[in-house]
């Protein structure tokens, strides 16, 4: 994060900024049946937290939250989709904010823009975490994946935004699968099944999921695969391209 963003964010009365609004962005990362979500270690604070920042007066909010995937963790390229508005009440919690502030060297008053209350816009995407290479901002200690069953505390309500975006991840991944990109252009079932049986956190019947996935419609069997024997060797399949009668999810 550049010195103007963090001299701008520290104002008092947060000009430049819409007021209340913040986003916050769950990137979930797959490979070789793991999924893990990218988080924020704060300096000095022993906090964890999403990437997550706010919004100025003159972009969008899916720019901004773009832009703040890149000012928290330099990602680029990445494709996120809004999932949530969290607005309840309880999330409002000034402690964990004093203290990363103070960490950056401030005293901030009472009255301080960034202790009011906020309601965030919540964005999910998921990768491939090998070629994801996060870097930490300047008030970060690191910026890192972590398993889903090894999540550190994360301050304020960030868990139950995590909980939220897997939720939504787990109903959409039909819809969502191509888009996603994590597999290699050629596949087998088995492949495709590990993924799903990985983000699902489920065991799935191997008959029941190749007929429901070739039902879909959005798969192409192409050849067997090469494994030396003679008559086992699973079905290649990869993807059918998209057309404009063919649209499996939004560009």
């Amino acid at each position: 994060m550049s010195n103007e963003f963090i001299r701008q964010e520290m104002n008092v009365t947060g000009e430049g900024f819409l007021p209340g609004l913040a986003i916050d962005a769950v990137i979930f990362g797959f490979h070789d049946a793991q999924l893990k979500v990218l988080l924020l270690a704060y300096k000095n604070t022993g906090f964890f937290a999403l990437p997550g920042g706010f919004i100025y007066n003159n972009e969008d909010v899916n720019e901004a939250a773009r832009r703040v995937l890149f000012s928290r963790t330099g990602l680029t390229d990445i494709f996120l989709e809004q999932f949530y508005v969290f607005g309840d009440k309880s999330r409002h919690d000034v402690a964990p904010l004093k203290t990363i502030m103070k960490a950056r060297g401030y005293e901030p008053g009472d009255n301080h823009w960034l202790l009011g209350r906020f309601v965030s816009v919540g964005y999910y995407a998921l990768v491939d975490f090998t070629k994801a290479i996060p870097t930490p901002d300047s008030i970060s200690d690191s910026c890192d994946w972590y398993g889903l069953d090894e999540l550190p505390v994360l301050m304020q309500d960030h868990r139950q935004i995590v909980d939220k975006a897997l939720q939504t991840l787990q109903a959409n991944l039909d819809h969502k699968l191509i888009g996603f990109n994590l597999l290699s252009e050629s596949f087998t079932m088995g492949d495709l099944q590990c993924m799903y049986e990985t983000i699902l956190n489920k065991k799935l019947i191997r008959a029941a999921f190749q007929r429901k996935m070739l039902s879909l419609g959005i798969l192409e069997r192409i050849a067997k695969k090469w494994t030396g024997g003679a008559h086992k060797a699973p079905y290649l399949y990869r993807f059918k391209a998209q057309t404009p009668d063919n649209v499996i999810i939004d560009p």
